[in-house]
C-alpha cells in the first residue's frame, strides 16, 4: 500500500459546527495533516452541542472531528495573529467559516490578501450565501439553508406542515462540495502553479438537492406538491405495513418489476391485467385507486414474509431500520463503515467511517477527534517557536 493520496499537505481550518469541519475531516482521512484553530476557552462551537457528552466531550463533535490536531489561537491577539501568519505560510488548503468578506478583511485573513501573499494556497471560505449576491453576509445554518432553497416546500404528509429534514444535509453537502472543490483546485494548482479562491455557501450547496424537482420546475413548470413517503413520478414507491404493523419500502421502478410484483402479490389477473396500471405513467395517474389494492393484498401477511419474497423475486424492499439496526447491520460490519479510535479522555471514539473506497490510496483513521488545545505546543514548535515563546503566548491568552 502506497501513501495516502494526500500524504504531506496540510489544510489550516478555521471553521465550526459541520460543513467545514466535515470537509476537512474528510481531506484528513485520505491523508492531509489537518490543523484545527480553534477559540481559547470554548474552542468549536459543536464542543457544547448536547447531550450526549462522554464526559467533557459531545458526541455532536466526534463525528466531524477525527484526522485533526486541535491548535487554540486568538488571532485577534497581535502575538494570536502572527502565529496565524506563520502557520498559513506552512499550508496548502486554507478553510475558514465567515458570514461575509468583511470579518475575514478586517483580520487581513481575506483571500486577496492571503492569495496575494501565498500564490500556491487553495483557498476555502464556507458561507451560508457566498461573498456575493443580494444576501451576503446573512447568517447561514443549515435550518435557514434547507428552508430558502425550496427543500421543505415538498416534505411531510400532504395535510401536514413543512417538515424539517432531520440530519444536517445542508452543512452535509457543502462539506462533501467543499472537498470535491478543494481537491479540483490541488490537481489544478499541479498543473499552473497557482491556488485558488473557493466560495461555497450552504444555500447553493442545498439548492442542488432540487435536483430532479428542479428539473421539472425549470423545463416543464411543474411546482412539487408534498408527497409525503410516496414518489411523485414512479408508483409504486414508499412506504407499506405488513399484516403485523410493521412498515417498509418498495420501490417498482421499471415494467419488469412491476410484472414481477404482481406475481408475488398473487395478484396478475387483479392488479397486472388491469389497463389502469399497465405503465408506469398509468400508475400514477391512477395512484389513488392503486396504492389501498396492493396495501390490502400486504395485509394479509407479515412484513418479513413479504421482504423475502420480495428478495426472492429480485424486487428491491427494505424494513426500515432504527439507527442501531442500521449501525449493527452484518452489511455495515462487513464494509467497516464504524471506525473506532483510542481517545485519551473517552477511552474511544467511534464515528462513521469515510465511504470513498481507493483500492491503492484507502482512507487512514490515524488520529481521534482532538482535545481543545491538544496539539498547540506541538504546532507551534514545528513553526520554529521556543519554550520561551510558546510560555508568553500563553500567559498572553494568545494561545
Amino acid at each position: 500500500m502506497t501513501s495516502p493520496v494526500l500524504d504531506g499537505l496540510r489544510v489550516l481550518e478555521l471553521t465550526e459546527a459541520l460543513a467545514g469541519p466535515y470537509c476537512a475531516m474528510l481531506l484528513g482521512d485520505l491523508g492531509a495533516d489537518v490543523v484545527k484553530v480553534e477559540r481559547p476557552g470554548g474552542g468549536d462551537q459543536s464542543r457544547s452541542w448536547g447531550p450526549p457528552f462522554l464526559g467533557s466531550e459531545s458526541a455532536y463533535f466526534l463525528a466531524a472531528n477525527r484526522n485533526k490536531r486541535s491548535l487554540t489561537l486568538n488571532y485577534d491577539h497581535t502575538q494570536g495573529r502572527a502565529i496565524l501568519e506563520r502557520l498559513v505560510a506552512t499550508a496548502d488548503v486554507l478553510i475558514v467559516s465567515s458570514p461575509s468578506p468583511a470579518s475575514l478583511t478586517r483580520r487581513n485573513i481575506d483571500p486577496e490578501t492571503l492569495i496575494a501573499r501565498h500564490p500556491r494556497l487553495v483557498y476555502c471560505a464556507i458561507s451560508g450565501y457566498g461573498f456575493t449576491g443580494p444576501k451576503v453576509g446573512l447568517p447561514g445554518y443549515d435550518i435557514i439553508a434547507q428552508a430558502e432553497a425550496g427543500v421543505w416546500s415538498f416534505t411531510g404528509e400532504p395535510d401536514t406542515e413543512p417538515v424539517r429534514y432531520p440530519i444536517a444535509i445542508a452543512d452535509i453537502t457543502c462539506g462533501l462540495y467543499s472537498a470535491v472543490g478543494i481537491m479540483a483546485a490541488l490537481l489544478a494548482r499541479e498543473k499552473s502553479g497557482r491556488g485558488q479562491f473557493l466560495d461555497m455557501a450552504l444555500f447553493d450547496c442545498q439548492l442542488t438537492w432540487l435536483a430532479n424537482i428542479g428539473s421539472n420546475y425549470l423545463n416543464a413548470n411543474q411546482a412539487p406538491t408534498r408527497w409525503g413517503n410516496a414518489h411523485p413520478s414512479i408508483v409504486p414507491y414508499q412506504v407499506f405495513r405488513g399484516g403485523d404493523g410493521r412498515h417498509f419500502v418498495i420501490g417498482v421502478g421499471t415494467e419488469p418489476l412491476w410484472r414481477r410484483f404482481t406475481v408475488v402479490l398473487g395478484s396478475e389477473e387483479r392488479l397486472g391485467r388491469d389497463p389502469r396500471f399497465r405503465t408506469n405513467a398509468l400508475r400514477v395517474q391512477h395512484r389513488k385507486e392503486l396504492i389501498p389494492l396492493i396495501q390490502d393484498v400486504l395485509t394479509q401477511r407479515p412484513a418479513e414474509v413479504w421482504l423475502g419474497r420480495l428478495a426472492e423475486a429480485q424486487i428491491p424492499a427494505a424494513a426500515i431500520r432504527s439507527v442501531g439496526e442500521a449501525l449493527n447491520d452484518p452489511q455495515t460490519l462487513a464494509r467497516a463503515l464504524i471506525v473506532e479510535i483510542e481517545h485519551p479522555a473517552i477511552n474511544r471514539a467511534r464515528s462513521i467511517a469515510n465511504p470513498i473506497r481507493l483500492s491503492s490510496t484507502p482512507a487512514l483513521y490515524r488520529m481521534p477527534p482532538p482535545i481543545l488545545g491538544e496539539h498547540s505546543e506541538a504546532i507551534l514548535r514545528e513553526l520554529g517557536y521556543s519554550p520561551d515563546e510558546i510560555a508568553v503566548a500563553k500567559r498572553d491568552g494568545a494561545i
